[in-house]
């Protein structure tokens, strides 16, 4: 039996991560190797989300468990939260409840985009080109900024044609760790309402927010959705509590966006979310939000661990972008070539991820979320592949 053309292209498109994936196998029953690779915990989950989670385990009615689709308390809880948060004026009729982030952006690029359209996607960024080819989507490129990862909103707007239905921004980014100031997330939504009207076709703009939270030094955060009208927020709970295994997320429709084409979005969420596949949280998970809203990790000792690591490497000789949010470290591999650099550093027991998932060869990434211990075990051999 022959794939269909976008299991082909989805595959194509996500190879690089699908080889990485094999090659950890050489991780598979060591206990001596540093893992550094993806942001998963290495500490026991929050107190707050397990007791979260078992105050909520004991049914309370017999449809305790049945079918849920996107539960008032959740969304009525996100919405508050947003307008604390966002100082926007969201309602919880524009929350759909997800399975984490990635639900929320595959409902997006299906709620305003048909087949053949092109999204323009950040980079370096993260998986959005297979989602895109799986929906029948086409990934555009726009490089950020070449020296300091930045929000290129000329690369954007090079990028869009007349066939452009969504620009998607992240921030804080991942595998950067930049976060896009509110002048340059302005200048973007001129240049997207200048496109609209160019185009006659609106260009949307989708917010990938899942490490929203999770800033460093005091660093402010502005959503587009605050700049542009026409934006869709996705979020995840995963990153926030360090807990990607447990699936919860949302899509926000902004507040800005004109009544009667709100209240349209709105009424497509339900129907559409069934059309992928009951694309809703599990019922625990959405019983839980109201006490999850205010969980955190330790973002001040994640903050630790990240000037931990960027005086270290910096002493080492390599070029760091210091990250103002998230709980991963970008670099430059020694040399220019991350494969050999990440190949030799596994060679002494520390995994890292290569920038070729990011389509970028010359750099790599660590993830903050391993120990302080494991952090310092990978130093010594960090240190002997430095570029000094």
């Amino acid at each position: 039996m022959e794939l269909s053309g976008r299991a082909h292209a989805a595959r194509d498109a996500i190879e690089p991560v699908t080889s990485f994936f094999v090659s950890l196998r050489a991780m598979d029953g060591r206990h001596d190797v540093v893992d550094l690779t993806f942001g998963d915990p290495h500490e026991m989950p929050l107190p707050a989300l397990v007791d979260a989670l078992r105050a909520n385990l004991e049914p309370r009615a017999e449809d305790w468990f049945a079918y849920k689709t996107s539960l008032a308390p959740a969304r009525e809880t996100i919405a508050t939260g947003l307008q604390g948060e966002l100082g926007l004026p969201f309602e919880p009729d524009d929350i759909a409840m997800t399975q984490g982030a990635f639900g929320a952006i595959a409902l997006a690029f299906r709620l305003v985009a048909d087949a053949g359209d092109e999204v323009v996607i950040p980079e370096p960024g993260w998986f959005y080109a297979p989602m895109l080819r799986a929906a029948d989507l086409v990934p555009v490129n726009a490089p950020l900024a070449a020296d300091t990862f930045d929000l290129d909103v000329e690369a954007v707007v090079r990028a869009i044609t007349p066939r452009t239905r969504i620009v998607v921004v992240n921030s804080p980014a991942n595998p950067t760790g930049r976060v896009y100031a509110e002048g340059r997330l302005a200048e973007l939504a001129r240049a997207l309402e200048e496109a609209s009207a160019r185009n006659g076709r609106r260009v949307w703009l989708l917010s990938d927010e899942p490490y929203r939270r999770i800033r460093f030094d005091g660093v402010g955060f502005t959503s587009p959705a605050a700049c542009y009208p026409w934006t869709l927020i996705d979020y995840s709970y995963g990153k926030v509590l360090l807990a990607p295994g447990q699936r919860l997320g949302y899509l926000a429709l902004s507040p800005l966006i004109p009544r009667a084409e709100r209240a349209e979005l709105r009424d497509a969420l339900l129907p559409l979310q069934l059309g992928l596949g009951w694309g809703f949280p599990d019922a625990l998970m959405q019983y839980a939000v109201p006490a999850l809203e205010a969980v955190s990790i330790d973002l001040v000792e994640l903050e630790r661990r990240r000037d931990l690591m960027v005086q270290a490497l910096g002493a080492a000789g390599y070029s760091v972008t210091v990250p103002e949010g998230t709980f991963y470290l970008w670099a430059a591999a020694p040399g220019g070539d991350a494969v050999t650099f990440v190949a030799e550093l596994a060679d002494r027991g520390v995994f890292v991820l290569p920038g070729t998932v990011f389509d970028r060869p010359a750099h790599f990434r660590i993830s903050l979320t391993a120990t302080t211990a494991m952090l310092e075990r990978a130093l010594p051999a960090l240190r002997d592949l430095g570029a000094l």
